[in-house]
């Protein structure tokens, strides 16, 4: 148990956040950072393709339908390669690990929060749709202003548990040198190299930390969407059942 302690106490500060300021971000806060940025982006994107999943056009969908079962029908690494050699093509720039990185986990992530908005969708009552379109709205604007908003509370849960994901793909990046938190882990190991199982247990233990949080915040956000859900009770409204009623008369 000392051997923990002392790794911690030497080494935390790069497992925490790399060589910063002195270099470049890693560590914890890397992991954190790529993960967040990943979520920020690949969010819109994958709304649009969750929508394009339920368009009226068949093109569009079947468009969206490929992006999505190839994306997910594929391992996380091949797109990690094929983003490191592709996208210097695409932009006529080298471009560096963390960009690499980030570019890969919003094209592979938004094939999933696309499906996770779909579903979202598609469990609404068909009455909502209905009920906006017999206010006079048009289609765009039932999903705007109705739909969406709806779906989107509803899979918040689903949303945050991707997240965790996304933070254990972060881990992929130690290939194309992001300095996350298992390349600095590598860094560590590299220097004691006697304690290999104690080094990546720290890792391990942190990974857990931060994922367990999340799900944490996951089941939390999804307990309230549950209450929301209920139905209000006559008693807690102030309104007196017919039964009531009837009795006391």
């Amino acid at each position: 148990m000392s051997d923990f302690f002392q790794i911690l106490h030497d080494n935390g500060t790069l497992l925490l956040m790399g060589q910063y300021p002195q270099g470049p971000l890693g560590g914890v806060l890397c992991t954190l950072l790529l993960s967040l940025l990943a979520v920020v982006f690949a969010f819109p994107v994958g709304i649009l393709i969750g929508l394009a999943r339920i368009a009226h056009w068949r093109w569009l969908r079947t468009a969206a339908a490929c992006w999505v079962y190839l994306l997910r029908g594929i391992p996380l690494m091949m797109v990690v390669f094929w983003t490191y050699f592709c996208v210097p093509l695409l932009t006529g720039h080298d471009v560096g690990g963390f960009v690499t990185m980030l570019c890969t986990l919003v094209l592979y992530e938004s094939a999933y929060v696309a499906e996770i908005v779909r579903g979202g969708i598609q469990a609404l009552p068909s009455g909502q749709n209905e009920a906006a379109r017999a206010l006079g709205m048009g289609h765009l604007r039932t999903l705007w202003s109705v739909i969406l908003p709806q779906a989107l509370f509803n899979t918040l849960p689903s949303l945050i548990s991707q997240l965790v994901s996304i933070v254990k793909d972060t881990s992929l990046g130690y290939v194309i040198n992001v300095p996350e938190l298992t390349y600095a882990a590598n860094q560590v190991n590299n220097q004691l190299l006697t304690k290999p199982v104690q080094v990546f247990a720290i890792v391990a233990l942190g990974y857990y930390i931060i994922n367990f949080s999340l799900t944490w915040i996951a089941e939390r956000l999804e307990k309230y969407i549950s209450d929301k859900r209920q139905p209000v009770q006559p008693e807690a409204s102030g309104i007196t059942p017919p039964q009531v009623m009837t009795q006391t008369q």
